[in-house]
């Protein structure tokens, strides 16, 4: 499936099933409650995104204060604004992901796994770092000519 496709199907599938959700757990605890619920929700991931946040932030300044790419940190920071929308986002299944997405050994796992599709195992062609060579490999030198 084309990244194309694949998004337009996440745009169409996840809010139809969002209402249908909404709808369902408001038919069983009640249309207030699970506006409540969803406002409570939103307000809770708020408060924990900005603790995450900041220890991320703290995180990745003492990664460069010894010296070392706060990569994983980085990308756990996109990570957490990709939670941050699902928070924002009314229903309980965004709610969920973005509430994964604020574990944080779970998402510096995911970090890692996206860091090593990126860039390649730590050791692989480029050490793990920068995107790995494509084409032609240059090696610099000196030559001269012998006649």
């Amino acid at each position: 499936m084309s990244p194309f496709a694949l998004l337009l199907f996440l745009l169409v599938a996840v809010p139809l099933a969002e209402l249908w959700l909404l709808i369902e757990v408001g038919s069983r605890i009640g249309a207030l409650t699970t506006v409540a619920l969803v406002v409570l929700t939103a307000v809770l991931g708020a408060g924990l995104l900005r603790w995450q946040g900041l220890e991320t932030l703290r995180r990745a300044q003492a990664a460069l204060a010894q010296g070392v790419p706060p990569a994983v940190e980085l990308v756990e920071g996109a990570l957490l604004v990709l939670a941050g929308a699902f928070l924002l986002t009314p229903g309980f299944m965004t709610d969920a992901a973005g509430f994964a997405l604020l574990v944080p050994g779970l998402r510096r796992a995911a970090a890692v796994v996206l860091l090593r599709r990126w860039l390649g195992p730590p050791g692989g062609p480029t050490g793990g770092v920068g995107p790995r060579p494509r084409g032609p490999q240059v090696i610099e030198g000196e030559w001269r000519r012998r006649d």
